[in-house]
């Protein structure tokens, strides 16, 4: 298949790419390479793809729609995996608008270029934040999310709704992936394990907030990347079971799906401290804070809905995903 991959510089949309070639398919990767962390980063996972012959890149933003509509007319993708965001939940408090404007003004582009050219199936980046002050665990989809806690999240519902309301007027499908929180090798710099990673290798306190008792559904990368080809490779239609006087929110009368991507485990923070901890041979100094703005105390992922339907099966334990990290870290920092 021809398939566009916004984000193709990033921690997922990168392994996503390099799994898309590895099979046959011809990737167009579209990504702004911005400074939200280390630009050098983003091309070095971005290189070894444009060294693959059915491999082409274009530089720009979603919020411009210009760029974004040639690439869709030069390229012709008959699938569309939109990974491309302003992401954090912690920058959100400081720069909103910059989410309004990748998140909301982006996406709206993104739709709008699948619209008007034919698209067989859009996939796109929601998150686990949008379940923000639920309580009730594990997540599931059938649970409404209307009470987000940081402005990506209320971003990524956003999201939802307005692919939910192309699938409805225009019959484009889509599905939207809730990523619970993603780990693994080439993984992002402003996320916890990059950061304990560095900073206890360098011998430098951490921050561990909530004093270390929240947990998270950490899922490993090449699980997500296993979970985004099956839900692509699956165009959804209108679902049978929907009821109109019963409606759920990850269901509808629309060519229109969302699940939850994770590894449906919970692990507490402390814990995957100590795995850390096990990998690297030395021990953190603990700096305990409580929760921050915007957090939630626990993420847990009921991924029923997407193994039933594409066969999705997370597999890697934290220790086997935390170790591959570090040995990766090691070895591209030279530490």
């Amino acid at each position: 298949m021809r398939v566009l991959v916004t984000g193709a510089a990033g921690f997922i949309g990168s392994n996503l790419s390099a799994r898309l070639l590895a099979r046959g398919d011809e990737v167009f990767g579209y990504d702004n390479l911005n400074d939200y962390y280390d630009p050098r980063l983003k091309q070095d996972r971005l290189d070894p793809l444009q060294a693959h012959r059915n491999f082409r890149f274009a530089r720009a933003s979603l919020e411009d729609g210009a760029a974004l509509d040639r690439a869709f007319a030069e390229f012709k993708p008959q699938r569309v995996v939109n990974l491309a965001a302003q992401a954090g939940v912690r920058y959100s408090l400081e720069n909103p608008r910059a989410y309004v404007d990748s998140n909301i003004v982006g996406f709206i582009n993104v739709l709008e270029a699948c619209r008007h050219n034919g698209v067989e199936h859009l996939v796109y980046a929601s998150s686990s934040s949008v379940y923000g002050a639920n309580r009730k665990l594990p997540f599931s989809v059938d649970d409404s999310v209307d009470h987000p806690v940081s402005m990506y999240a209320a971003t990524k519902k956003a999201n939802e709704l307005m692919a939910h309301t192309y699938s409805h007027l225009f019959d484009l499908p889509t599905t939207g992936l809730r990523f619970f929180t993603v780990y693994g090798p080439w993984g992002r710099p402003d996320m916890a394990l990059f950061l304990f990673t560095r900073k206890i290798l360098a011998g430098e306190p951490i921050d561990v907030f909530n004093h270390g008792h929240h947990t998270r559904d950490f899922t490993y990368i090449d699980d997500i990347v296993e979970g985004v080809i099956r839900t692509l490779d699956r165009v959804p239609g209108p679902d049978p079971q929907y009821d109109p006087m019963a409606p759920t929110p990850g269901t509808s009368s629309a060519p229109y799906r969302v699940y939850n991507i994770g590894n449906h485990r919970q692990v507490q923070l402390l814990r995957y401290i100590e795995v850390i901890e096990d990998c690297l041979g030395r021990k953190a100094e603990r700096r305990l804070l409580p929760l921050q703005p915007g957090d939630v105390p626990d993420t847990f992922a009921d991924v029923a809905a997407l193994q039933r339907d594409t066969g999705y099966s997370p597999s890697t334990p934290i220790e086997v995903g935390v170790g591959r990290f570090v040995e990766w870290y090691r070895s591209y920092y030279g530490v």
